[in-house]
């Protein structure tokens, strides 16, 4: 079949409803969770603010826009490489250089949402993916990985959805083992539900926070606070990652969109 024709055949399916667009983004707002850092570290990016210009008013008779004051690592986001130093030094590795034709892939839907309702640390080991593998089929070259924790079903609370105490946050993701496992299997990037794509113990691990560390250090990419997992299928989706071109921008809130085949 010809490429015309595959996207024809694409059109026409979105058109009669044969594959379904699953939103897999959380809303954008004041109210939405962010991510604390310890208060040596940095200042904590600012509360999400929206600013109205005008609304069919003296200022704009006509129309209604805003304006607004966002963190690049915002509810639903993208990492790029630079947002970490393991991968400061990839010229494409900024929002506005990386490379498009990667953010458009087979997503692969790894479900342990009863492992991390049972268990907050949950962490995802090489026997848990290959155990995945065995029943759904091998995770391939130039795909996402996810880790279904179904997470987002405490975005409306900012307290438990960081899930932090005098330890620090208590939230899945998985061990270095896996992403090394990942990265050498090709895949294009690793998402979760959580707040950020490591678990919320990571700083203890080694190396530290291995999914920031590993997968920026090898051009990868990220995506963090995911949401609607549970309606895509371990296989046969394909996942719409695509940050805004920011200029040397290390990240972007993204709207992520899966295509699903209904049935």
């Amino acid at each position: 079949m010809s490429s015309a024709n595959v996207l024809s055949q694409l059109a026409e399916m979105l058109g009669s409803g044969g594959i379904e667009v699953v939103d897999c983004s959380g809303t954008l707002g004041p109210d939405t969770p962010l991510l604390k850092l310890p208060p040596e570290l940095a200042v904590d990016t600012p509360k999400i603010e929206i600013h109205k210009i005008s609304e069919y008013d003296k200022d704009g008779p006509f129309w209604a826009w805003n304006w607004l004051k966002v963190g690049e690592h915002s509810g639903t986001h993208f990492d790029a490489p630079h947002h970490w130093i393991t991968g400061k030094d990839y010229p494409d590795g900024y929002t506005d250089t990386l490379d498009v034709q990667r953010l458009i892939a087979p997503v692969n839907v790894l479900d342990f949402s009863k492992e991390c309702a049972e268990n907050h640390d949950f962490l995802l080991t090489i026997d848990h993916v290959k155990a995945w593998e065995a029943e759904h089929g091998e995770i391939g070259e130039g795909e996402w990985v996810v880790l279904r924790s179904d997470w987002d079903k405490r975005a409306d609370d900012e307290a438990r959805f960081l899930n932090a105490d005098e330890n620090g946050p208590h939230t899945p993701g998985p061990t270095a083992e896996v992403v090394t496992y990942l990265i050498d299997k090709g895949i294009v990037g690793w998402g979760s539900q959580c707040i950020g794509t490591d678990a919320g113990l990571a700083g203890g691990m080694e190396p530290p926070f291995p999914a920031h560390n590993l997968l920026h250090k090898n051009n990868r990419f990220g995506l963090a606070s995911l949401a609607n997992l549970d309606k895509l299928p371990p296989k046969g989706a394909i996942l719409i990652a695509a940050p805004l071109k920011i200029v040397n921008g290390t990240g972007s809130p993204i709207r992520a969109l899966a295509l699903v085949p209904k049935g």
